[in-house]
């Protein structure tokens, strides 16, 4: 996997944390225990710190920076989505960040909060808990806790174990199976008869 020091910066990797080989982790990083980091996403903390909690699953394609002023921190127990982008914000425990999200600077999404796919939370905004943001920019509204729960738990769990799979399964092949050439058989006959 492409993990790389940067300067006196060097990557703090849970031991039981899991980072695809396609992923990228440069410099100030923390992540913590039975987190996971999929293929494609970038995690680059060279000017601020990031911090990844622990059964924190960051998503294909993501990108998560920091600024000199501002850490990007993740609490545990969160999912962010396919091609998110963070950026100096804090995201508190038990939130999910839908795919193609943008959290910005100084923003905060508090815990037990979704925010949508596609939603943009701009520069000093907070999310309050246990709401739902949706929308350019977002706009937050109470989620009913069950359904809350249900989207949060499921999927935190789903990815936990996912990588515990692709720990254990996950080969690299080299020289890909060939699809043998189709075999055509001859019919006999009229097709129309």
């Amino acid at each position: 996997m492409p993990v790389y020091a940067l300067d006196s910066l060097v990557p703090q990797i849970h031991p039981d944390a899991y980072v695809h080989p396609d992923a990228v982790v440069i410099g100030n990083v923390e992540i913590g225990a039975q987190s996971s980091i999929w293929p494609g996403a970038v995690l680059r903390a060279d000017f601020g710190r990031i911090v990844i909690g622990e059964r924190t699953s960051i998503q294909d394609g993501t990108v998560i920076h920091a600024t000199e002023e501002w850490a990007t921190v993740i609490g545990d127990d969160c999912v962010v989505g396919h091609n998110a982008h963070l950026e100096g914000c804090t995201v508190e425990n038990r939130c999910l960040v839908g795919s193609g999200s943008v959290v910005l600077n100084r923003a905060v999404v508090r815990a037990g909060s979704v925010v949508g796919a596609k939603a943009l939370v701009p520069e000093d905004f907070e999310v309050p808990a246990s709401h739902l943001a949706l929308g350019i920019p977002a706009r937050p509204k109470p989620i009913d806790p069950d359904r809350q729960a249900e989207w949060i738990d499921l999927a935190v769990s789903l990815y936990a174990e996912n990588a515990k799979r692709y720990r254990h399964g996950l080969r690299r092949i080299d020289q890909p199976v060939l699809f043998k050439q189709p075999v055509l058989i001859e019919q006999k006959g009229n097709p129309d008869e």
